[in-house]
C-alpha cells in the first residue's frame, strides 16, 4: 500500500477511535489540552527532531546546549500550566499540602545544582522534572478528575500508537534504524526503542483499564463501542512491543497486567492485605529473574543474555567513576563533561551515545548519591501506602496506579526510569498524586446543607463496582441512616 494511502487510512482510523469511545455526557476542562501536549511531546520525540534539518549537532553538545525551539515549546507550556494552577490555586495548595516528602525530593534536587559540573544546564533540567508535576496537577485539579485521567491517558494513546504503527511499517525512514550488529531497531514516533516501550507500557496499561471499566458497563452500543476502540489500542501496543524487541517493556506490561487483572477481582477493600501480596510478588519475580536466577533461564526466556545485554558493564564502568556517594554529581549532571567521556573509554568502541546507566536507582545515586536516595526511597514508601490506602475511597483509580507503580519499580532495575519527562516517570508521579484523600473525599465540613439534606460537593466519581450508597462521604451517610431510624 501506498504511505499516502495508508496516511489516510490511520488518520480516518483515529478519529472513528475518538469516535468510538466519546463522552457527551462528561466535561472537562479546555486547559487539560496543556498536560496532553506536554505529556504527547516527552512520549515521542522533541518537536525540533521533526521540524528542523540541516548539519547534525555533536552528540555531546546537544546533550548540553539543546535545542531553543524545544525549551521555547517547554517554557510556553510550563507558563499556560502555571497560570492555570494560579487560577486553581486552592485545589493546588492542597496537593502541596499534602505531598511533603515529594517536595522534600524536589528541594534536594534543587539544592544539587550547586555542585553540579554545569549549573545552569542542570537548573534547566530541574525546571522541566518540575514541570511533570504542574501538568499532573493541571489534570488533577479539574472539576472532573476521573474523566480528566482518562482522556489524559485516552487522547496521548489515541494518536501516538496507531501513528507509531504507521511509520514502522510505511514510513521506515523515519522510525527504523540499525545497531551495530546491523539489526533493525523500529522506534516509531520516538527516538528509540527504549523510549517506544516506555510508551507502548504507559498506553497498554491504560488502555487494559480503559477496557476494564467499559466491561463493567452495562451491555449496550456505549459498551462495545469503549472495548472495541481500546481492544484495538491494546493489539496495537502488543505488535509495536514485538517489532521493537523492548523485552523490558513488554514483561512489565504483563507484570502490571497481572496486577490489575488480580486486583479487580480479589476485592481488596475488604482485603488489603492481597494488595500486598500481588505486589509484591510481582517485585520479586522480576528481582529474582535479573540477580538471583543463577541459570539465567529466564532472563534468556525474554531474549537477553546473561550480562542484560551489556547493562552489567555499564553498572560497572559508572560506579568506578562516581567521584560523591553522598551527595551524587549534581541534578541530571552525571552525563555530562569529561565523565560520560570516561565512561566510553572504559566500555571501549561502540559506547558512544551511551547516556544512561539502565538502571532507575543508580541513575538516582549517581546524580544525587545516596541522601537522593534515602529521600526517593521515602516518596516511594509514602506513595505506596497511600495507593493502598485509596482503595477504600477510589478503587477503579488506585487500580491503574498500582500498575503504573509496580511497573515503574520493575522498570528501574534495568532502564533510567526515573529521569526528568520519561513517561514511566510521569506515570509514577501520577499514580502518587492521583490517589491523595482530599481529591475523592471532600471534608467533613466541605459537605453543604442543601434543602436539609447533605451533598458531595462535586459528583461522584469513585468507581463502577460501588453502588450510590457506598459511594458517599460517611458523613453523608451516617445522616442519611439516621433519617431512616
Amino acid at each position: 500500500m501506498p504511505p499516502l494511502i495508508a496516511t489516510i487510512i490511520f488518520v480516518i482510523g483515529i478519529c472513528g477511535l475518538f469516535w468510538l469511545d466519546r463522552h457527551p455526557d462528561e466535561h472537562t476542562s479546555k486547559a487539560l489540552w496543556i498536560p496532553v501536549i506536554w505529556l504527547a511531546i516527552c512520549a515521542s520525540r522533541p518537536v525540533s527532531s521533526w521540524v528542523q534539518s540541516g548539519q547534525v549537532m555533536d552528540l555531546r553538545v546537544r546533550y548540553l546546549e539543546g535545542s531553543p525551539l524545544d525549551a521555547a515549546i517547554w517554557g510556553v507550556l510550563l507558563i499556560a500550566g502555571l497560570i492555570v494552577l494560579l487560577w486553581r490555586v486552592q485545589a493546588a495548595s492542597a496537593f502541596v499540602n499534602v505531598n511533603l516528602a515529594l517536595i522534600l525530593y524536589f528541594t534536594y534536587c534543587g539544592v544539587s545544582i550547586l555542585w553540579a559540573d554545569y549549573p545552569f544546564v542542570s537548573f534547566k533540567r530541574w525546571i522541566k522534572a518540575a514541570g511533570d508535576v504542574v501538568m499532573i496537577l493541571v489534570v488533577l485539579t479539574d472539576n472532573n478528575r476521573l474523566p480528566a485521567i482518562r482522556r489524559l491517558l485516552t487522547r496521548v494513546s489515541f494518536v501516538l500508537i496507531p501513528v507509531s504503527v504507521l511509520l514502522n511499517k510505511y514510513y521506515p525512514a523515519v522510525a527504523r534504524a540499525y545497531n551495530r550488529h546491523w539489526e533493525a531497531m523500529y522506534s516509531g514516533v520516538t527516538t528509540g526503542k527504549n523510549l517506544l516501550g516506555m510508551t507502548c507500557l504507559l498506553c497498554g496499561l491504560a488502555s487494559l483499564w480503559s477496557l476494564l471499566l467499559a466491561h463493567a458497563l452495562p451491555k449496550g452500543k456505549e459498551r462495545r463501542r469503549r472495548k472495541l476502540a481500546h481492544g484495538v489500542i491494546l493489539l496495537m501496543v502488543l505488535w509495536l512491543l514485538h517489532m521493537a524487541h523492548s523485552m523490558t517493556s513488554l514483561a512489565c506490561l504483563g507484570l502490571g497486567s497481572l496486577v490489575m487483572l488480580f486486583i479487580r477481582r480479589a476485592k481488596p477493600v475488604a482485603r488489603p492485605l492481597r494488595i500486598h501480596v500481588a505486589a509484591t510478588a510481582v517485585v520479586l519475580v522480576a528481582v529474582f529473574a535479573l540477580f538471583l536466577d543463577s541459570s539465567g533461564v529466564l532472563v534468556r526466556s525474554l531474549g537477553r543474555n546473561p550480562t542484560l545485554t551489556g547493562r552489567t558493564e555499564i553498572w560497572h564502568a559508572v560506579l568506578v567513576n562516581s567521584s560523591n556517594s553522598l551527595l551524587g554529581a549534581g541534578f541530571e549532571s552525571y552525563w555530562m563533561g569529561d565523565r560520560m567521556v570516561s565512561v566510553w573509554k572504559i566500555l571501549g568502541s561502540g559506547a558512544e551515545g551511551i547516556q544512561e546507566a539502565h538502571n532507575g536507582y543508580l541513575e538516582v545515586y549517581l546524580n544525587l548519591g545516596w541522601m537522593g536516595i534515602t529521600f526517593f526511597a521515602l516518596v516511594l514508601l509514602v506513595g505506596y501506602r497511600r495507593i493502598v490506602a485509596a482503595f477504600r475511597w477510589c478503587p477503579d483509580v488506585a487500580v491503574l496506579m498500582l500498575s503504573y507503580f509496580v511497573t515503574a519499580i520493575i522498570f528501574g532495575l534495568t532502564e533510567a526510569a526515573f529521569r526528568m519527562m520519561a513517561p514511566v516517570w510521569i506515570s509514577l508521579l501520577l499514580a502518587m498524586l492521583a490517589v491523595s484523600r482530599h481529591v475523592w473525599v471532600p471534608s467533613a465540613a466541605a459537605v453543604p446543607e442543601i434543602e436539609g439534606q447533605a451533598r458531595l460537593p462535586f459528583r461522584s466519581q469513585v468507581s463502577v463496582h460501588l453502588g450510590p450508597e457506598e459511594c458517599e462521604h460517611p458523613v453523608v451517610r451516617m445522616r442519611r441512616l439516621r433519617e431512616r431510624v
